[in-house]
């Protein structure tokens, strides 16, 4: 059967904020999506309901990661009107199910979101090449609260990374230093090379674009929102990335405004 026109040629044009940070920084903003986001910033959004705010903002994120990064081929498959009619068959593009990735938990905050892109990968691509790992990190501070380092208790990595697709689902993007040492490690300890590094959150901060792009300038970042709150209203009236030495979206204590205030400790009812 030859292909319907429309299908010929599949250019994907990624639904993203203009900003001048380059084009391997994604904020992938909507309605839809900034309005979940805004409901599970809200002091009202607990459990059960932020996990399935999570789950969602993290099913669309996926979607617009694969649909920009992940390669496509040409596929004929029958479908149920093929039993009546001999054109029943749909031809053309499709994601490469041969794809391999490699969902990076971050734990805590990380635990859902990896497991969500882990989930829904598996009904697109052959689960032989997909994998989740386990990394144990968070920041360290000093007795004023201050942010001076990372703590790694363990890992756990489930093999080599040759020809993966990396995808770090951590949904707070604040000083970088967690998910750079992260990938760090995947770069120097873990065998093989990996075909490309991903970062998904649902939140980043310029203080966060600056740090990856000075540590990993090859990582793509994808977000749903730029949070950019304790920036002057001149730097907050410009495009994104305009005024990088004046953008600012973290307190003394590295905590992202407007933000979402403590995701990691909802998603996990943390007592403390």
């Amino acid at each position: 059967m030859s292909k319907d026109c429309q299908y010929t040629d599949l250019n994907f044009k990624l639904n993203q904020v203009e900003t001048k940070y380059g084009d391997k920084v994604h904020i992938c903003s909507n309605p839809f999506t900034l309005s979940m986001l805004a409901r599970l910033g809200s002091p009202d959004s607990v459990q059960p309901t932020l996990n399935k705010y999570v789950e969602d903002l993290y099913n669309n994120l996926l979607q617009q990661v694969l649909n920009h990064l992940a390669p496509t081929v040409d596929m004929t498959v029958e479908t149920r009107m093929k039993e009546h009619v001999k054109e029943g068959e749909y031809s053309g593009k499709v994601l490469d199910k041969s794809q391999k990735f490699i969902s990076v938990n971050l734990a805590r905050a990380g635990i859902l979101p990896s497991h969500k892109c882990f989930e829904e990968l598996h009904y697109i691509f052959n689960p032989s090449g997909l994998r989740q790992d386990h990394f144990y990190i968070n920041r360290k501070v000093d007795d004023a609260g201050h942010v001076v380092g990372v703590d790694v208790s363990g890992s756990k990595i489930g093999g080599p990374q040759k020809d993966a697709i990396v995808i770090f689902p951590d949904p707070m993007g604040a000083t970088g230093g967690s998910l750079s040492h992260c990938i760090e490690h995947y770069k120097k300890n873990v065998e093989g090379t990996a075909k490309k590094y991903v970062a998904m959150h649902l939140i980043v901060t310029p203080e966060y674009i600056k740090r990856m792009q000075k540590d990993h300038p090859d990582v793509e970042i994808f977000a749903i929102r730029l949070d950019r709150g304790l920036s002057d209203k001149s730097v907050l009236n410009s495009i994104p990335g305009s005024n990088p030495e004046k953008e600012r979206g973290l307190t003394d204590n590295q905590y992202i405004v407007p933000g979402a205030g403590g995701v990691g400790e909802i998603l996990n009812n943390s007592f403390v």
